[in-house]
């Protein structure tokens, strides 16, 4: 696992200064402590701002070793130095890969897996990622077609930004590593503040900054000559438009199978994606968290050890928020060698750095766990498995049932459904936790006399359109009048359009909701601990076989994740298979009205804040009121706001440290 940085540029972009390259790796180091290295293009190293003589390229590289430690290093090219590449990532095929491209004479000089790349463009060209199985970014030059290649892995696991202009592409693995260079201009673009209070994050392909990008999962970008060319490789199989890449020829014939059937070739599948995954010359573990996920990848890979592995979780001293002794139970079913850990508020006291690291607005509060259960998991292993992509492949949330009880209310007359959405419902008093069911209810009604799409939006979005707009001052409506946040959600549904709406659903939280929120968190949080993470649920071959499988496999009897059950009921003790669905969630409604209450009102009220001009103050002080008095549960919002604040302060009001602030 590693970090890149770099550009390409024609004979009329501006070059990259030499120094500018050493300090985009030095933003990025925590991504690869191990080592660091660069190349540079013929006759580029060294330039100087000025109109360049010809094309250039450069490549920089922080290297996280994981395989082949002594040979690893990177930037690394083919026989002759025509093609070069950095690159973030396994590639837990690289074996077989490398077989055969011995066989058609290619010559390698390490046992890599970023050296198999470099033979399989040589042989495949820009379709050679069609082939890779694992995650990555990388950054390819090909010196004779002066070729810049840059891709992403297809679900979005690595991270890959970059800006355009000028005749220059420059592309890093973070957001803070292109800072590093003067002439990115740090402006806020304001329709993507509207997008991350939508969704508590700034999703592809933009960022907060104006002008900057994030390359978007499953894509390539191909710069040649000047000109930039973003194209889609790959996506999800679930409409029968989608080729995908089938690991098995026999899923052609997957409409025939029977539930038996789908189970054995699921078990096939995840067993060989975690055993692909516990390659590794350095100590490897598992997160634990004693959901079904990750207590099926620990067990799977404790029958393909010969010894106790290593299995991390951590828990709160509230007891809501707890799944310690869940964890317990998977730990002693599997015979696992069990480490835990508390987080207390006083974690919260590295928000500053804690905001640097994501380098944009990121407001799922998880990051505060998840970030501490990679730097305690880190002081024993270097790799970690976990099991993200569950929830999304196999209708795992609660919310899924609920897309498919308000498909059913879909067939009420329209002015039914329009009595159920009055805002009189919202009035009646409830509970003001929020998963309790009066608030749950509440949430379920006001949507039903919205289309299936806006529905879903509003219910998993954090400021809805109403809310936002009360928020937003009137000249910051202004700068976003016309824009709707909601279109990125309504086009990852138009990826699906064949398939019932609950799997709809679940192909729409996996082309947004997962890349954008669950991945971006575990990568920023593990690479600031020079932690990898790997998950066997999102090889794109178990994401394959999983967006073909009926609906009713997955979901029935109110529960999703039933066909993972029938699958691997030996890995689960009965305690876990018969647990509700608990995220990985923070009690920051707690914490906001007791230990840190004077910490929302410190920052959001505080006069930077208020003379930014993006919100009213009067509407900040009703949450905050709202929140602090019990009326109501706006902790997630509140958390949203304070996050954007903070990064703020980090990346808008200062020059931005190449280092992350002490906590």
């Amino acid at each position: 696992m590693c970090g890149i940085a770099g550009a390409a540029w024609t004979e009329r972009g501006l070059p990259l200064p030499t120094d500018a390259l050493a300090r985009m790796t030095a933003a990025i180091a925590h991504r690869g402590p191990d080592d660091s290295g660069d190349y540079w293009s013929a006759d580029s190293r060294g330039a100087q701002d000025g109109a360049p003589t010809r094309p250039g390229c450069a490549l920089g590289f922080r290297r996280l070793s994981i395989i082949d430690l002594a040979a690893g290093h990177q930037p690394l090219s083919n026989e002759d130095g025509s093609v070069w590449i950095v690159f973030n990532g396994e590639i837990y095929n690289y074996r077989e890969l490398r077989q055969d491209l011995e066989a058609r004479g290619h010559r390698f000089s390490t046992h890599t897996d970023t050296e198999t790349i470099v033979h399989l463009y040589e042989e495949h060209g820009i379709d050679c990622v069609r082939r890779l199985r694992g995650m990555f970014a990388l950054a390819l030059w090909d010196a004779g077609r002066q070729r810049l290649l840059l891709a992403r892995d297809r679900i979005g696991k690595k991270p890959l930004f970059y800006t355009h202009a000028d005749g220059r592409l420059v592309f890093a693995s973070e957001l803070k590593s292109l800072l590093q260079l003067a002439d990115i201009p740090r402006e806020v673009d304001p329709e993507a503040v509207d997008l991350y209070l939508t969704y508590q994050y700034v999703p592809h392909p933009r960022s907060i900054l104006k002008g900057v990008h994030k390359l978007s999962p499953g894509h390539v970008a191909v710069f040649e000559r000047g000109a930039l060319d973003v194209r889609r490789y790959w996506r999800p199989p679930y409409d029968d438009a989608d080729a995908g890449d089938l690991a098995d020829p026999a899923l052609q014939e997957c409409r025939r199978w029977s539930a038996a059937d789908w189970t054995s070739h699921l078990r096939r599948t995840l067993t060989d994606a975690v055993r692909l995954r516990m390659r590794s010359d350095v100590p490897i573990g598992a997160f634990l968290s004693g959901g079904i996920d990750s207590t099926i990848t620990a067990g799977l890979m404790q029958s393909l050890s010969d010894r106790p592995i290593l299995t991390f979780s951590i828990g709160f001293p509230i007891p809501q928020f707890d799944e310690r002794r869940f964890a317990r139970d998977a730990a002693q079913r599997l015979g696992t060698e069990h480490h835990e850990y508390v987080v207390e508020p006083s974690a919260l006291e590295s928000l500053p750095r804690l905001s640097w690291h994501y380098d944009e607005p990121f407001g799922d509060s998880s990051a505060i766990p998840t970030m501490y259960l990679a730097e305690v998991t880190r002081r024993q292993v270097t790799v970690s498995l976990s099991g993200d992509g569950g929830d999304e492949l196999f209708a795992g949330y609660d919310r899924y049932e609920a897309v498919r009880l308000a498909r059913l209310a879909d067939r009420l007359p329209q002015f039914l459904r329009n009595v159920f959405g009055w805002g009189l419902w919202q009035k009646i008093p409830t509970s003001s936790a929020q998963m309790s069911f009066g608030r749950r209810a509440k949430r379920f009604l006001g949507g039903l006399s919205e289309s299936p799409e806006r529905r879903y939006l509003k219910w998993v979005g954090m400021f809805d359109r109403d809310r936002r707009q009360d928020l937003y001052t009137p000249e910051f409506r202004r700068r976003i009048e016309g824009f709707d946040s909601g279109r990125f959600l309504l086009d990852c549904y138009a990826m699906c359009v064949d398939r019932d709406f609950v799997t709809r659903t679940t192909c729409a939280d996996l082309l947004s909701y997962l890349p954008c929120d669950i991945l971006t968190k575990v990568d920023i949080a593990s690479m600031a601990h020079s932690l990898e993470v790997r998950c066997p649920f999102l090889d794109h071959h178990v994401v394959e076989l999983a967006a073909r499988m009926p609906i009713e496999l997955k979901q029935r009897g109110g529960r999703g994740k039933r066909i993972l059950i029938d699958a691997f009921g030996d890995l689960l003790p009965q305690s876990i298979q018969d647990r509700p669905k608990m995220g990985f969630g923070v009690p920051i409604d707690h914490w906001f009205r007791n230990e840190l209450r004077d910490l929302v009102n410190d920052i959001l009220l505080d006069s930077r804040a208020v003379a930014r001009g993006y919100f009213r103050p009067e509407a900040v002080r009703r949450l905050i009121g709202e929140h602090q008095s019990g009326r109501w549960d706006h902790s997630y919002r509140l958390w949203t706001l304070i996050c954007f604040e903070q990064w703020h302060r980090n990346y808008i009001d200062a020059a931005l440290p190449s280092l992350a602030p002490a906590a």
